[in-house]
């Protein structure tokens, strides 16, 4: 039976510093853009567009500052990028104009992208190579856990209303910050890459000159079109396709938080290798246009409670298709990754989400409020054909380390697709 508590030494360190993070995160999601419209008194346009263009410079610095983290040290890294995500969240105390609020928050995404580079990095070097996507598992149910008590204390400040109540839960984040920079010290330092870890001439950046990668990041964006079909496409579908009251939004995203809570440990221990998490990510597209297919189903004019068993029906689909992939995408992110370099090729993996966010609102809205069924259908091909995809393009990669001899954590692991079922 799968443990959901990390083991005592470097995966539990991590999974404190998870929670803390994720505590603040949470409330400042919850009220951040409330804050900004309400209090600021930015128009809710302005607010769009600043936080488009700072998720999307976060993204971009993942690369570079996960180079920085192979280069300098994860832990050194991280420890002075959540020092500087303390310095932008105080600094929105302050910040009242909105060229001030574009320069800060696109730092504060550029701190997040880059810490979130430096910390794979740090798991990466100090869990061996057949623990990680288990390790991984519990930090992720750890996150959600987190961001729910966050979501929690948020909405204790946007029932207050006031001024103070948004400026305590920005305070509280960036304390949950500073707290995560003493916990990650207890960690030991993961040695910077040996030069003899870099192939002679080959760019700094070598991640980005890796076609394979390139295109299994692009195959696993698309796969977390689940995150903006969870936060924005069915919302705007309950409402306005379904019999079933609003409320069953944020029910459904109750379910799938508390899902990922309680069963992300036991569907990752399935995975343990990059074969199995080729099928994994196989039975994830597949499981996710099942879930794109009942959710379709709910918008028949059938009633209000035949709406709501089929919109419960597939949120458990969904959730279980999202962890499924979840486990598979992680397993295959470390393992393609050469030794001293999963900083860089963490930062870049993980533009998997980022895109999907920035991709979400102009997919979600064209598919399933512009085309309707329709647009079901197609959002599951995607989904389903992406999956499928990614057990091709993972052997085609692994063969591509192999023939050039590239140092993998894991070398006796067998060629993806080569295990019996």
């Amino acid at each position: 039976m799968p443990r959901f508590l990390p083991q005592p030494g470097p995966p539990r360190i991590l999974a404190q510093a998870q929670l803390t993070n994720s505590i603040g995160d949470g409330a400042f999601y919850a009220t951040s853009a409330l804050f900004f419209t309400q209090i600021v008194g930015l128009s809710a346009a302005r607010v769009g567009l600043t936080l488009t263009i700072g998720w999307c410079t976060g993204m971009l610095a993942g690369v570079p500052l996960g180079y920085l983290a192979d280069q300098w040290g994860p832990r050194r890294t991280a420890r002075l990028l959540a020092v500087c995500t303390t310095a932008a969240l105080l600094s929105f105390l302050v910040v009242r104009s909105f060229p001030l609020f574009v320069l800060v928050f696109c730092f504060y995404a550029c701190c997040q992208g880059g810490l979130t580079s430096a910390r794979q990095a740090l798991l990466a070097g100090l869990v061996d190579a057949d623990e990680r996507t288990r390790v991984r598992a519990q930090l992720q149910s750890t996150l959600n856990g987190g961001l729910a008590l966050g979501a929690g204390a948020g909405g204790i400040a946007l029932a207050v209303g006031t001024e103070p109540a948004y400026l305590c839960v920005f305070v509280l984040d960036a304390l949950a910050f500073l707290c995560a920079v003493v916990i990650l010290g207890r960690l030991p330092e993961v040695p910077p890459a040996p030069s003899e870890a870099r192939v002679t001439g080959e760019p700094r950046l070598a991640v980005l000159h890796d076609r394979p990668y390139a295109l299994l990041t692009l195959l696993n964006a698309v796969l977390y079109l689940n995150m903006p079909l969870l936060s924005l496409g069915l919302p705007l579908w309950i409402v306005e396709r379904t019999d079933a009251s609003e409320s069953m939004a944020a029910v459904v995203l109750v379910v799938n938080m508390l899902s990922v809570v309680v069963f992300q440990v036991r569907v990752a221990h399935q995975v343990t290798d990059l074969a199995t998490a080729a099928r994994a990510t196989a039975r994830a597209g597949v499981l996710m246009l099942a879930a794109c297919l009942v959710y379709a189903a709910s918008g028949a004019s059938a009633g209000a409670l035949v709406a709501v068993a089929l919109l419960l029906a597939a949120a458990v689909v969904q959730v279980f298709g999202e962890m499924t992939h979840g486990a598979g995408a992680w397993e295959i992110g470390f393992g393609l990754a050469p030794d001293g370099r999963q900083g860089q090729y963490q930062g870049f993996f993980g533009m998997g989400p980022q895109i999907a966010r920035m991709l979400g609102p102009v997919v979600m809205t064209t598919l399933l409020i512009g085309w309707g069924t329709g647009g079901w259908l197609v959002l599951g091909g995607l989904f389903a054909g992406a999956g499928l995809a990614i057990g091709p393009v993972a052997r085609y990669a692994q063969r591509g380390r192999q023939q050039k001899g590239d140092g993998q954590d894991s070398p006796a692991r067998p060629v993806v697709g080569t295990q019996p079922s």
